[in-house]
């Protein structure tokens, strides 16, 4: 019988050089991201990790951070999680539950780690916590994965 090529999965080193690319080609595109001063703390397949500060004009009317900004926190972190992989993906689906506020000059962290990944769907809880380790969200998104790839691929 003739041996059947099939799909060597990559390395831990190769998977993380591949999650390490898609993050910075998504992060140089990612304006919204970019703009509320976000930073990229680690990548890694299935899993990232991104805080952002609470600047005064995040805040409601209650002093609080808006929601939205919270949320929009969460789900960077959801999409770089997700296209680690260098497979396209986008939300399908995500919810959020509030916990506790965050202030001004906060510095809240969104710890986002896949759950469940099987064919073009994907599972991800997302952890929102303040500098002291405050839980202050949590978020959970669905994945879908679309054509292309983040970072095309070497000929």
């Amino acid at each position: 019988m003739p041996d059947i090529a099939t799909p060597q999965e990559p390395t831990p080193e190769q998977a993380q050089a591949l999650a390490d690319a898609a993050a910075q080609a998504m992060y140089a595109r990612d304006n919204a991201t970019q703009s509320l001063g976000m930073k990229i703390h680690q990548v890694g397949p299935g899993y990232a990790r991104l805080s952002m500060l609470v600047r005064r004009d995040m805040l409601n009317g209650h002093a609080t951070c808006h929601g939205g900004f919270i949320f929009t926190l969460a789900d960077s972190a959801f999409a770089f999680s997700c296209n680690s992989r260098n497979l396209n993906t986008v939300a399908s689906g995500c919810s959020i539950e509030f916990v506790a506020p965050a202030f001004a000059d906060d510095v809240l962290t969104a710890e986002a780690q896949e759950r469940a990944l099987a064919g073009r769907t994907g599972v991800y809880d997302i952890t929102v916590r303040n500098q002291d380790g405050k839980q202050i969200a949590l978020f959970r998104g669905k994945s879908y994965r679309i054509k292309g790839e983040v970072v095309p691929a070497a000929s």
